[in-house]
């Protein structure tokens, strides 16, 4: 069974219980309020009947039968019994009212008043005082026009219940389509991505509700997911075009050198550019190494606390051995004292990436001008802003910086490794932290990682 009808079940079911007991509870007061009517009606008979039958010497008999045929309605097997209490044997003599019991006769007596029921036939006793002696008086009859009414209720009411329920259902089918309408377009949306467009994401718009966090968890998923295939395809990619420049170096001057003999100045000059090269080919292999070794245990990313300030001095030493005529300064002044402000939560090869990614980009577009690192914390967040004074990226171009494969228009000539900005960014989120830059053409850029320190517990998806 599907859940919509599961839930449209579900929801019949409860309202057509309460709608039960709400009907019950209608029949039982009507039905209550019903012989209270009855009773009352049978009790003022009775006092007309003793008044009419019992005080002829008094007032003319026929002026009480011209009101009682006048103004009340014979009920339906109306029966009058009076009885002398004088006369009256509770105990040995019922020949006045065989089918009334001993127990309604001595209420009468000891209380003036009594009820009695037998199916649908009421009788009312009253005890009357007159100047001719005590009397009972027992009036008697059945209430069919109540019966009727009570009978024509529950047939309406059965009738109510049974198209409600009907009505009911239909509103539940489509109460329980509307409410999983959503996660049908999840779905779907889910069944559209592939490996192919693993940037495309689930809309998370609307009230902060359950299926806005489904949709959340799902769009954090497929940001791992798309990282994970980025590392793989970069790795490969890089592998490729970066080690083949320094191998072309290194093969072309060793050829050239073993052509003919030189001279020691020449063959030094050979070895140096290939030891040069050998070193950024060393540095190379190190960083794609790093890409590919990104850690995982078999629950996924490793997640362990990292003291970012030993992480950036490690970036920036790396950064130096490759950028050897950049000028990189870093500024540790803003940090306090307490150990813990410094420390988060995450993977180190991933946000090592990331650092190295910005630093790197930093170094080669600001053409051996000084770029600057600063480190500062606060309660909750710790800050990295890395400012360059580079060629900055156009205004235009600035909201592309995001997309993948995306690079401005004015560092087409510069060559490029590393996993990019849309990547880092992914890493930052999946951290829980933000990746803001802010640039000017032609005067540089500024990139401010903020990350959430160990303190607030973020839930890291891995």
């Amino acid at each position: 069974m599907k859940i919509r009808n599961k839930i449209a079940l579900i929801y019949t079911t409860i309202t057509a219980t309460l709608f039960l007991t709400v009907f019950i509870s209608i029949f039982y007061f009507a039905n209550q309020y019903k012989e209270k009517e009855f009773y009352q009606r049978l009790r003022e008979r009775a006092n007309i009947a003793a008044q009419t039958l019992l005080e002829e010497d008094e007032v003319n008999a026929s002026i009480y039968n011209e009101i009682r045929d006048k103004h009340l309605q014979a009920l339906p097997d109306e029966r009058e019994l009076i009885i002398p209490v004088e006369e009256l044997n509770v105990k040995n003599n019922l020949d006045y009212a065989t089918d009334l019991s001993p127990e309604f006769i001595d209420e009468i007596l000891r209380n003036g008043y009594a009820e009695s029921e037998n199916i649908d036939f009421y009788s009312v006793g009253i005890f009357y005082d007159d100047n001719q002696g005590d009397f009972i008086v027992v009036i008697s009859a059945t209430d069919k026009y109540g019966a009727a009414k009570l009978d024509n209720l529950n047939k309406t009411m059965f009738v109510a219940f049974l198209a409600s329920l009907g009505v009911i259902f239909i509103v539940g089918i489509y109460y329980s389509h509307q409410v999983l309408k959503p996660i049908s377009t999840i779905t779907k949306e889910v069944n559209n991505i592939r490996a192919s467009n693993l940037h495309l994401r689930l809309p998370a718009v609307g009230k902060k509700d359950e299926l806005v966090e489904l949709a959340i968890t799902f769009n954090n998923m497929l940001d791992r997911l798309e990282t994970s295939f980025e590392i793989q395809s970069n790795f490969v990619s890089n592998a490729s075009h970066e080690l083949k420049n320094p191998l072309t170096v290194i093969l072309g001057e060793a050829e050239v050198a073993l052509k003919k003999e030189r001279s020691s100045m020449e063959y030094v000059q050979a070895l140096s550019t290939i030891e040069k090269e050998a070193q950024r080919l060393d540095y190379l292999v190190d960083s794609l190494l790093r890409m590919a070794q990104t850690e995982y245990d078999n629950k996924g990313l490793i997640i362990e606390e990292i003291r970012i300030d030993e992480l950036v001095i490690d970036v920036k030493e790396d950064a130096i051995k490759h950028f050897p005529n950049n000028k990189i300064s870093l500024d540790l002044d803003g940090l306090p004292e307490e150990e813990e402000q410094i420390i988060i939560q995450g993977n180190r090869s991933l946000i090592r990436m990331v650092l190295s990614n910005i630093i790197g980009n930093a170094c080669k577009f600001s053409e051996n001008k000084e770029v600057k690192i600063k480190l500062s914390a606060t309660q909750r967040d710790i800050s990295i802003v890395i400012t360059d004074q580079g060629v900055g990226i156009p205004d235009n171009e600035l909201k592309n910086i995001y997309e993948p494969f995306f690079r401005a228009s004015n560092v087409r000539s510069f060559k490029g490794f590393g996993i990019g900005l849309p990547m880092a960014q992914k890493i930052i989120r999946i951290h829980g932290g933000q990746l803001v830059v802010h640039s000017t053409e032609g005067i540089g850029t500024i990139a401010t990682i903020t990350l959430p320190n160990a303190r607030q517990a973020v839930s890291i998806a891995r």
